[in-house]
């Protein structure tokens, strides 16, 4: 059902498909280039609360809500439940899923979460057929007031900072119905030695790298086999690096070589600076418009490759460099559909 490929790769031959997705976005997020594949835009940033961390547990409740209605499931229809976020114990996950009956799963790769969501939900599923739940997301400010200062502190941003996406991304894996999960290649963690805590893209950027060469080794293919190659969150200036240093393997990247980052917000008009980043980027963007994307025929092959900071707020007071990481999963159309 599940062989070991190579150094890095599992290959499911068991069908592992993604049956449903759901994303919930805040605001700005909902005035960006996807508006219309989010399943959910809320105009209030507290969602109704009394506090930023109050409102991601709401966001992430709202998302699970979603994508089980989707499914046609209940919360004790679930074999397990992945989830995870950016906040020390990962409790907004905890607290918006601590009623839910079913096996849970506390899951922290900072940006790269909903990858390691994905990852294990896919082996769980290949040996129990589901259904499972796996499903991540961040707050802008609920992430500002942990990792850098209250908002009224009004710090500015460097041109290669991102805008940590208030934003959530949910999926239900099982044995039937939707585009199958076909490999996964498990990430390194790298460190590339970066220490500004506002040029993630750059301490990330390398850790993609070696996933992604680490997949195409592993599996034989070659980044062409792919309709798109989407990588979350390097945003626009670790995309540029990821360019770079595949340039330098000279590997050809296919027709769409993006980033969840940059796909979110326009850059232009939106003063995200390098784009989007958090646990919810790529969860929102996966969830909301890659799924679409394969199940609309746009794509049938696409490499998702989310990646993380694995950073703290104590670690860059003392100095430490990010070590980051990367995990791959291939997502692909069954033939003949």
């Amino acid at each position: 059902m599940i062989q070991h490929i190579g150094k890095q790769t599992l290959r499911l031959d068991a069908p592992v498909c993604v049956a449903a997705g759901a994303a919930v976005v805040g605001s700005k997020e909902g005035e960006g280039p996807l508006k219309e594949r989010f399943d959910a835009v809320s105009d209030d940033l507290y969602f109704g609360q009394k506090s930023w961390e109050a409102a991601e547990t709401v966001m992430l409740r709202q998302c699970f809500d979603l994508v089980c209605g989707k499914a046609g499931l209940t919360g004790a229809a679930l074999q397990y439940l992945l989830g995870g976020d950016l906040l020390n114990q990962c409790t907004s996950s905890v607290y918006a899923l601590r009623d839910v009956p079913a096996p849970y799963l506390g899951l922290y790769n900072a940006c790269a979460t909903m990858g390691e969501a994905l990852s294990l939900g896919a082996v769980l599923t290949a040996f129990c057929g589901g259904p499972v739940c796996a499903m991540t997301g961040s707050h802008f400010c609920s992430a500002e007031r942990q990792f850098r200062g209250p908002l009224e502190y009004g710090g500015q941003r460097t041109p290669t900072a991102q805008w940590t996406v208030t934003g959530a991304g949910a999926v239900i894996l099982q044995s039937t119905g939707g585009p199958r999960i076909t490999h996964i290649t498990t990430g390194r963690i790298v460190d590339a030695g970066v220490k500004d805590l506002s040029n993630m893209g750059a301490a990330m950027a390398p850790a993609a790298l070696d996933t992604l060469l680490a997949h195409f080794a592993d599996t034989g293919r070659a980044p062409g086999y792919y309709d798109a190659l989407i990588t979350g969150d390097l945003g626009s200036f670790g995309h540029s690096i990821l360019a770079d240093l595949f340039r330098d393997e000279g590997l050809h990247p296919p027709t769409v070589f993006t980033d969840c980052g940059m796909l979110i917000f326009d850059a232009a008009s939106q003063d995200v600076h390098a784009g989007g980043s958090g646990a919810g980027c790529s969860a929102s963007v996966f969830a909301g418009h890659i799924l679409r994307c394969l199940r609309e025929g746009v794509w049938r092959r696409v490499l998702f490759a989310p990646t993380g900071a694995l950073m703290s707020v104590v670690t860059a007071q003392q100095g430490e460099s990010i070590p980051a990481i990367c995990h791959a999963v291939a997502v692909e159309m069954p033939q003949g559909t």
